[in-house]
Order: C-alpha cells, then sequence, then structure tokens
C-alpha cells in the first residue's frame, strides 16, 4: 500500500479559481528574522507580502534570549568562527556555506545597528561581547541581556513596516504550496492561505520564499512556541521539495524544569558567564566529560545530563548560579521568571532538563536559499543548506536568517521573467473520509509524547521502528481527513514531519552531532552523507549526497542516484 505520508497532495479541496485572488512578486511565509530580512531586500525590487501565522511576537526569533555570532572583537577572527562552526557540525557542513556566512556576519551587524538594533555594550559604547558553548572567543551580541530575539524582531519590524511595497498579513495560516501540477518537482507559483477573519484565499507570487521556522512542537519538551508545528517543512515536502537530515534536531541542554510549568528557555550565556551544572550529589559532573566542562557543545551536555538523570534516577539536574554577581541584571528576563517560581538564583539552586530547541535539518536549499523546485525558496530553520551540518553552533541561527535571509530576498528577483503570466486554475478534488472524527488535543498530546520518548535525546533502533509504525497507525485516521480550521492542519504536518524525523533517525545508524544513537555510539565514515526525503506515491524517497555536495546548482537541480 502507498505511505499515507505521500498519498496527500493539499491538505483540503479547492477550486483556486473560487476563491480571491491576492497578486504579488515575492511572497514570504514567516515573519521572524529570516522571513522579514528577506522580504527588506525583496522589496528593492518588486512587491513582496509578509505572511506570519501568529502575530510578530509570537516567533522563534522573538523568543530566543540568546544572542548573534559574528567575530568582532579584535582578539578574535572569522577563521577561528569558521572553525568552530565546523567542529560543531562534525563533518556534515558545507564548507563554502559557512564561510560565505561568517565572513558576511560583521557586516550584517553592522547593518542591524544602523537599523535601530540596540546591543548591550559597555560605557564606552563598545559591543559587550559573550561566550557560548562551542565557541572559542568572546564573540556573541545579546540585548538586553537575555532578550535578544525580541531586540532583532522589533528592529526588522520596524525596518519592514518603513518599507515601502511590502505588505503584511499577521495571523495568516499558508495551507499548501501551489503547483501547476501535481507531479514532483512543478514550480510553485505561490500559496493558498486561510485568515480568520478573511477565510480562504490564493496569493499567487513569482517568488515564494519559505521562512517558516522549525518543528519544536513535535516534541513533548520544547522550548518553541505553540506556532513552530512544521507547516513549512510539510508544505514544502508535499509540493515536490526534498527535507534534508530530519534526524537532527538540537535538544537545549538548560530548560526551567517544574512540575506544571512551560519548559521555558534559560539561555546557553548563564553558562557562557560561569554557571555549573551539578548532580543530585552536588557535584560537577561536566567536568568529567568535556574539556570545556559546561560549555562543551550542546548536543554533548544534553547527553551527559540525561545519562546523569538516568544513573541517579531523577528528573533532573541543578544549574548553580549562586556565584554570578550581577545576575538579574545580566538576565533580568529569566531573574523575573525564576521569581514567578520563588526561586533566588543568588541562593537557590535551578532544576533544569534538556527539551527539543532547534530543527537543524530542513528544506533542501543552497545559500541562495534556492530548493530543488523551481520558484520556491527556504531559509532559516526551515531550510537545510549545509551551515550547521549535523549539529548547530550556539547563536549561528539568527545569524543565518539575517545573512542568507537578505541573500535570499535578492536572488529570488531572478523568477520574475520565468513566471508564468497569469494565473492558472488548480483544483484540489479530495473526497471527505467515511471514518469518525478523532480528538484532536489527544492526538497531539500522544504523538509528542511518543517523539519524545522515541526520538529524543538518547534514541535507539527498537524505539525508532516502534515509533515509526506507531505514527505511520495514526497517519491512518488523520491525514486521510479533511480539517476547516488550523488546528487540524497543525495536527497533520506533525504527523508527516514526525513520519520523516523518526525514518531518517531509524536510517542513520551511527551517532553525529545532536543525533544520539545507543546502540551505535560512534560515527562512521559510511554515514558522513546528506539523507534527503522526497514524496513519492510509493513511500517516501531516501537519497544520499556527499558531505560538502548538498547544494542544488539551478532551481531546477536533479538528484544523484536513489538508494
Amino acid at each position: 500500500m502507498a505511505s499515507l505520508l505521500d498519498q496527500r497532495r493539499f491538505l483540503i479541496p479547492f477550486r483556486s479559481s473560487l476563491l480571491p485572488q491576492i497578486f504579488t512578486d515575492t511572497l514570504v511565509i514567516g515573519g521572524g528574522a529570516a522571513g522579514l530580512s528577506a522580504a527588506i531586500s525583496a522589496a528593492n525590487h518588486g512587491e513582496c507580502i509578509v505572511l506570519s501565522k501568529g502575530t510578530f511576537k509570537q516567533t522563534n526569533t522573538s523568543w530566543a534570549q540568546g544572542g548573534i555570532a559574528a567575530a568582532m572583537a579584535a582578539e578574535d577572527t572569522t577563521e577561528s568562527h569558521i572553525t568552530d562552526t565546523l567542529e560543531a557540525g562534525t563533518g556534515l557542513c558545507d564548507p563554502k556555506v559557512v564561510r560565505e556566512v561568517v565572513e558576511a556576519a560583521p557586516a550584517a551587524m553592522r547593518r542591524l545597528i544602523n537599523w535601530g538594533a540596540r546591543f548591550d555594550s559597555d560605557a564606552s559604547g563598545k559591543l559587550s561581547l559573550g561566550r557560548e558553548g562551542g565557541h572559542s572567543f568572546h564573540r556573541i551580541l545579546h540585548a538586553h541581556g537575555d532578550a535578544t530575539g525580541r531586540e532583532v524582531q522589533r528592529a526588522l519590524v520596524e525596518r519592514v513596516r518603513d518599507t515601502a511595497g511590502i505588505r503584511v498579513f499577521e495571523q495568516c495560516f499558508a495551507l499548501d504550496l501551489i503547483t501547476p501540477t501535481d507531479e514532483v518537482g512543478a514550480p510553485v507559483m505561490g500559496a493558498i492561505t486561510y485568515h480568520q477573519k478573511y477565510g480562504l484565499q490564493v496569493i499567487w507570487a513569482k517568488a515564494t520564499i519559505l521562512a517558516s521556522g522549525g518543528a519544536g512542537v513535535l516534541f513533548r519538551e520544547t522550548t518553541n512556541p505553540i506556532q513552530a508545528t512544521a507547516d513549512g517543512l510539510a508544505m514544502a515536502y508535499r509540493a515536490g521539495a526534498s527535507l534534508a537530515c530530519m534526524a537532527f534536531m538540537q535538544f537545549h541542554p538548560t530548560t526551567l524544569y517544574l512540575p506544571g510549568a512551560s519548559r521555558s528557555l534559560i539561555t546557553e550565556a548563564v553558562r557562557g558567564d560561569g554557571a555549573h551544572l551539578l548532580d543530585a550529589t552536588g557535584h560537577r559532573f561536566m567536568r568529567d566529560v568535556h574539556p570545556l566542562a559546561e560549555l562543551a557543545p550542546r548536543d554533548v551536555v544534553s547527553q551527559a545530563i540525561v545519562r546523569q538523570i538516568a544513573k541517579q534516577g531523577g528528573s533532573h539536574v541543578w544549574l548553580d548560579c549562586r556565584h554570578l554577581s550581577n545576575f538579574a541584571a545580566r538576565f533580568p528576563g529569566i531573574a523575573q521568571l525564576l521569581k514567578q517560581f520563588e526561586l533566588n538564583p543568588s541562593k537557590d539552586l535551578i532544576p533544569i532538563h534538556p527539551a527539543a530547541h532547534y530543527m537543524v535539518g530542513g528544506i533542501h536549499a543552497d545559500v541562495q536559499g534556492r530548493t530543488d523546485v523551481p520558484g520556491l525558496y527556504a531559509v532559516g530553520e526551515a531550510a537545510y543548506n549545509g551551515l550547521h551540518g549535523a549539529n548547530r553552533l550556539a547563536s549561528n541561527s539568527l545569524l543565518e536568517g539575517l545573512v542568507v535571509g537578505e541573500t535570499v530576498g535578492r536572488i529570488c528577483a531572478e523568477m520574475k521573467p520565468k513566471a508564468r503570466p497569469s494565473p492558472m486554475s488548480i483544483v484540489s478534488d479530495i473526497r471527505p473520509s467515511e471514518q469518525g472524527e478523532l480528538d484532536l488535543s489527544d492526538v497531539k498530546s500522544s504523538l509528542r509524547s511518543a517523539m519524545w520518548k522515541n526520538v529524543g535525546v538518547e534514541r535507539t533502533g527498537n524505539k525508532l521502528r516502534d515509533v515509526t509504525d506507531m505514527l505511520d497507525f495514526w497517519a491512518r485516521y488523520t491525514l486521510d481527513k479533511i480539517f476547516d480550521e488550523p488546528a487540524g492542519w497543525e495536527i497533520q504536518n506533525l504527523l508527516l514531519v514526525g513520519g520523516i524525523v523518526a525514518r531518517s533517525s531509524m536510517w542513520r545508524q551511527e551517532s553525529r552531532g545532536c543525533h544520539y544513537r545507543v546502540d551505535h555510539p560512534l560515527s562512521k565514515e559510511e554515514y558522513r552523507v546528506h539523507d534527503l526525503w522526497r514524496r513519492r506515491v510509493d513511500g517516501p524517497t531516501l537519497i544520499e549526497v556527499a558531505a560538502g555536495d548538498l547544494a542544488p546548482s539551478t532551481p531546477q537541480a536533479t538528484r544523484p542516484t536513489l538508494v
């Protein structure tokens, strides 16, 4: 039987000719740093629409406590930043992409400052640069201590609103990308969207940029906002784009772990300022694990915490900040959060546990954002272009969104002469399922719990096979349904992408970066390749691409031989 991951091309039935029509040169789906940067750049060569699923305050960028990495200190160099990025990526980074992004970092920071972003500085006005895990030098720009993302978002939103030619559609859900045929590789011509007030609409665009963020909500424990439901990854896959290296979900080591409380992030910068991790006995265990101790790469720290918890039979370890001076001034947001739970970081240990944080894998794209589908570009957390490899170096994500976002917005002008002159009649003829209704909240809760238990920080082949079968079973009763609201569409997207994450994790029989297989604890040379997954009627197609040879050369690039 054909896989249910591949039977559905569109989420809903529709006839494009019967829906309201909107036209633009560039459609940007996503309102975080990557999407806004792309929109500002794209507005230089035509009209642009920015579509945000929620408000601009609900993006992963807005939630980001950590900073932006850029070699701006006198003692630092871009070569050191490149080396640190490559080391964190454990053999799967594209060195050309890493160099291009890192070398552009200082200029991108100066551009953002010129747009009004206010980064922390000392009394003389010199930038106060922090250090985070995996970095050899102090090179992290922060704003308001632990609110860098919020400041970046503010500056970009103000720039967008002041830029002629950009229209903003907030709280607008993108269901699917539009292609003239169902064939894999057919060009993208825009998207079908849903707004609570205006209903379904078709937005026709010469170029479509997916900057829709990640998939943290796949997991029960996550630092992500509730909007991070893998929608962009799912719609790109349904449209024929390849998803790359989906096993690589980065787990942040330190999130506040209290019964009944949401898993609030405690930024890496706290450990960068000298906080320690203690086990149940008060032992500083990271010194036994890695020469950098608490500043080891995130995958190393997360795995060490999980093993320590299992060893001692607890539910968390402790973050010790009691010896840090001026904690409240340095991290005002975190201090306020802890105060809500009657925790004083100068006196109390903070209970922490890892949580899903950043989707390293994503839509296969090059450093200009080109995917393997004409007219479709991807950038930011939604994309995989080889910058992060198998594990993202701390604070390289906002950097990627700013640098590559500007590039994508500029490059997508290439689609203008190739775009079709007028809209086409596109019909999605999906028949309603005769099966009973679903309890969506129950399916979502079960899915997230199963992903956390089986595809979490530590993985085994048996658990991955079990969860793949489990997700396929749920898919039979979910992916064939027709829903009329975002809650249902989100579940379908999560199931689809969760199934691919599980398959990618099962295929990769090694440990590399943020993917750790207990039954295959070492890295293997035969797996130093990128695994790509593409829709096909008889099931997801797996393709291997050698490390360093990831990017498509053109929007119409063909793929290597299937395995």
